[in-house]
């Protein structure tokens, strides 16, 4: 089977199913495994997909996702060509399991999915009886500040490794804080991890510079950690690596 693959964590997923073999391009974002993506043909950027170059790979399965804003214009320039396409959309933990179920329901590979998503769950338990929960404040951007609500396997994630999500009411994906929001919430910790932005260039002096969150409690303990947005924000088998770097920051904050 040929699958072109237009977004980072389709591409992981593919991959972690033993099916790295089957990808015949990938979207300009798609950055691991790099030994995988390396040498495979690129069809645009996430939100500028080129649907000649994708339709040129003749797939038998182009894997997109509503995870990235405005990608609902390159499903529809997809579809315009004739392509056979699966659009994955999760909003929660158990959405990311089910879309590994879906892939690997549609490229063969259904045990190799099962599996992959049994070691996800037992890699990341939940246990009911953690004691009080840190406020941990995940920021996707810092300008305005924008953080996850329940309508995110993020949310999840920190349910799990012992955390609380500020914003874990919300029945939105994401929202932006004002200053005074976010010295209410007053988190015991803040996450960067900035959407698109690589790690080494995410400054943590920005928030414990800012001098309107000085008696914030993640200031004042310095408690503000980054986190790669890889591991947060792409819904697929390295979630497990995020969950255990924010097990540090929980444990941090007790």
């Amino acid at each position: 089977m040929k699958i072109v693959s237009l977004a980072c964590s389709n591409t992981e997923i593919v991959c972690a199913l033993g099916l790295a073999d089957d990808l015949v391009g990938v979207d300009d974002h798609s950055d691991y495994p790099a030994d995988v993506v390396a040498t495979l043909p690129r069809v645009g950027p996430d939100l500028e997909i080129d649907s000649a170059k994708v339709a040129a790979l003749k797939p038998d399965l182009v894997l997109a996702s509503l995870t990235v804003p405005g990608h609902e214009k390159v499903v529809k320039s997809i579809e315009a060509v004739g392509l056979p396409v699966r659009v994955l959309a999760p909003t929660s933990l158990e959405g990311v399991f089910e879309t590994i179920a879906e892939i690997g329901a549609a490229a063969d590979a259904e045990a190799a999915a099962a599996a992959l998503v049994a070691r996800m769950k037992e890699s990341m338990p939940f246990d009911a009886s953690t004691p009080a929960k840190p406020e941990v404040l995940i920021q996707w951007w810092p300008k305005p500040v924008i953080a996850p609500g329940c309508r995110s396997w993020v949310n999840d994630l920190l349910n799990r490794a012992g955390a609380h999500n500020p914003l874990a009411d919300e029945a939105v994906i994401s929202r932006p804080l004002s200053d005074d929001e976010l010295k209410e919430i007053d988190p015991d910790a803040i996450v960067l991890s900035w959407c698109g932005v690589p790690a080494e260039k995410v400054r943590t002096d920005v928030v414990y510079d800012h001098p309107l969150w000085q008696d914030v409690a993640a200031i004042r303990n310095r408690q503000v950690i980054s986190i790669p947005e890889a591991l947060l924000g792409r819904p697929g088998p390295r979630l497990v690596e995020g969950y255990e770097a924010l097990l540090h920051v929980v444990e941090a904050c007790r």
